[in-house]
This record gives structure tokens, sequence and C-alpha cells, in this order.
């Protein structure tokens, strides 16, 4: 009888394993705590650069570049009097090195690219031992190879390590525009076609064009303690009333960038940021091995779909080298997995103190032009 790899997320990093094992011969199986795949909304476009390796090893590039978006790769960048610094546009024919694409159709990509039956939802994974899993709703489930891949607030992490993530000092509130180009076409093309960002006084806004006509707005809040949200005064579960408070926020913007906040619509989403030390690593445990923000979770500046797109197919690359030996393919996996993204958070760290600086527009601008 076959040994059994258990998958818990159906998350980017737990599907390219999938696929990538699925494509070589290897049966897995995922099991997902949400009901089906459009129970829950998936975040806004993704930047993929070193993740297009994994798709590439999944046999899904080409069906990857179909939905991409070159032109997402635009970038404007502005300080907070209205000043801007640098505008970059992508021109049609270039090449997509950087491409962004919609979280939840690259999702997709991957859920159709798998047998209907290898992701089994509706199983929240409760805990697990002496080779059997548990679940919230009783039933259980047999594994010679667990991987956590259920994201920042995982479970079975506790199964290798003690750690948890911290609190970075940073509070996004995300709201949205929809159909802009339709009902705001004066900030449809300020925003542009990709990503928009004013940084400056320990705060940023970040508004992104999204595939489906949405412009997604991120508004951070730098060098804030973990009760910020608590003590902000913005009332979540009054939009109207948080949009104008989130305005007050920003006084002494430019009056275009609180228009943007002015147009949005109900969705005020709270987000409190999290990340693991830098080169957090545990003992490698026959078993059980982790991948994605399961593993290494980092501030949100545009590493971590990618790194757990690598994890996934690289972990299943290692099982397909070793189907007879789980325990050496985890430790060749481990071994490249803790190099390769510690060198990933020190740089996320590295930018995130940069955003956190009071002249973070100009850091950043010399960022993106060196010399």
């Amino acid at each position: 009888m076959s040994a059994t790899i258990a998958i818990v997320g159906a998350g980017l990093g737990g599907l390219a394993l999938a696929r990538v094992l699925h494509v070589n011969g290897i049966n897995a199986v995922v099991y997902e705590r949400e009901p089906s795949r459009g129970a829950r909304g998936q975040g806004g476009m993704l930047d993929i650069h070193s993740g297009q390796r994994a798709l590439r090893e999944a046999g899904l590039i080409d069906q990857f570049y179909a939905i991409a978006r070159g032109e997402g790769q635009d970038m404007r960048l502005l300080e907070p009097d209205g000043t801007l610094l640098l505008q970059e546009d992508t021109p049609d024919d270039a090449p997509l090195e950087r491409p962004e694409v919609d979280r939840v159709d690259l999702r997709n990509l991957l859920l159709d690219s798998l047998p209907e039956d290898v992701v089994r939802w509706g199983h929240a994974f409760t805990s697990a031992d002496n080779g059997v899993l548990h679940f919230a709703d009783g039933s259980s489930a047999t594994y010679d190879l667990l991987v956590g891949a259920d994201g920042a607030q995982s479970r079975v992490r506790a199964l290798l390590t003690d750690a948890r993530p911290a609190h970075i000092g940073q509070h996004v509130v995300e709201v949205g525009i929809p159909d802009i180009d339709r009902t705001h076409p004066e900030l449809a093309a300020m925003v542009g076609r990709g990503n928009y960002w004013v940084l400056g006084n320990g705060l940023s806004l970040a508004a992104q064009r999204n595939g489906d006509g949405r412009v997604r707005i991120g508004l951070s809040f730098y060098n804030t303690a973990e009760d910020w949200f608590a003590t902000s005064g913005i009332p979540f579960d009054d939009p109207a009333a948080a949009r104008v408070r989130l305005i007050e926020l920003f006084a002494g913007w430019d009056s275009r960038f609180t228009a943007l906040i002015a147009a949005c619509d109900e969705t005020v989403l709270p987000r409190s940021i999290s990340a693991f030390p830098v080169g957090l690593t545990w003992p490698s445990t026959p078993g059980v091995t982790l991948l994605g923000d399961a593993a290494h979770l980092m501030p949100p500046v545009g590493q971590g779909a990618n790194l757990a797109l690598l994890d996934g197919a690289l972990l299943g690359l290692a099982l397909v080298a070793h189907p007879d030996d789980f325990p050496a393919a985890v430790k060749e996996y481990e071994r490249e997995m803790f190099e390769r993204t510690s060198a990933a958070a020190r740089m996320s760290a590295d930018m995130q103190e940069l955003l956190m600086s009071p002249d973070a527009s100009r850091k950043m601008l010399a960022f993106f032009q060196p010399g």
C-alpha cells in the first residue's frame, strides 16, 4: 500500500505541492477547513516573480501567463503632498518578469489542475498523533507525512516548534473602490493600471488595480502598539463613520489621496501585521513539515505567495526524488527552505524598516533607482 501524504491547507503552497506530486504520479490529499473554494474572499493581486519556477515545475506556466496581467507591473510612487517621485509604465511587449495576478484566479488554476477528490473541503484540522489526523467534526484520517500549509495561524506548527508570530508595529485597514473606471474615472486615471504607493509620516496608502475592476487600498499605520485598533477611534462596525475617521488620520495629505478613501465602499477590514523573527528553524522531525506562512511568516512586502509556491514545488520535487524515504526528503527540503527563506526574511525585514522610517518615500525611490 502506498504511503499517504496529507496536506493541511488549500492555499497556494499546499496546492502547488499537491500538483507537483500529481504530475509526478504521487498521490496526496489536501484537507481544507473552508466548506468550498468560494467560501471566503482570497485577497487581491499578487506579484509573482520567483514563484514562476513553481508553476513551471507544476506544468502550469502557460496557463499562468494567460491569466497574468503584465500591466500590473506599472508603478507610481508619491509623497503625501502629492509630489510624484516615480512613474513606471510597462510596455505592452515587456516580458512577464513580475506580472500581477488575482490570487483567486491563481488558486483556481491550481485547484482545476487537480483531480476533484484531492481536496477535501470542510475538514478543519485540530490535532495529530501517532499517524492520525483529527478534525473538528470528529472525523479522522491516517497519514505517513503531514505537511502544514495552514498559514500564519497554523495548528500543525505546534508539532514542530513553540514559536508564535509577533506583532511588528504595523496595522493595515483594507478598503476598496469597485468598478472604478465607471464610478470614478478621474481616480482610476490617477491610480493607473498597477500599483500606486504614497509613503510618509508613519503612514502609507497602497492602491492596487485588480483584474475585476476593483481597486484595493491598504492604509498602513506604522510604529503602532499591538492594541492600536482599540485606541484608534476607527468604528469598524460603521463603514461610513470609519471612512470619516480614516480621512482624519490622513490629515495633511493631498486631497486626491483622501478622495480615494472617501470613494470606498462598505468593506473596511482591519489587519494587525505579525511576523516571525528572521531565521526561524526547528529540528527536522520525521513525518511532519511546514511550508509557506506556517513556516516563515514575513512582513507583507511581496514575498509570501512566491515563497509558498516555491516551498510547495521544491518539497514536491524532494519527495519525488526520495519516494521511499520521506524523512530524507523532508530533511533535504527543510535545509534548502531555511536558507532560502531566511534570506528573504532578512530582505523583508529591511524593507519593513524602510517603510517605517520618516522619509520612507525618498528611501523607496533610492531602492527602485539605486546609484
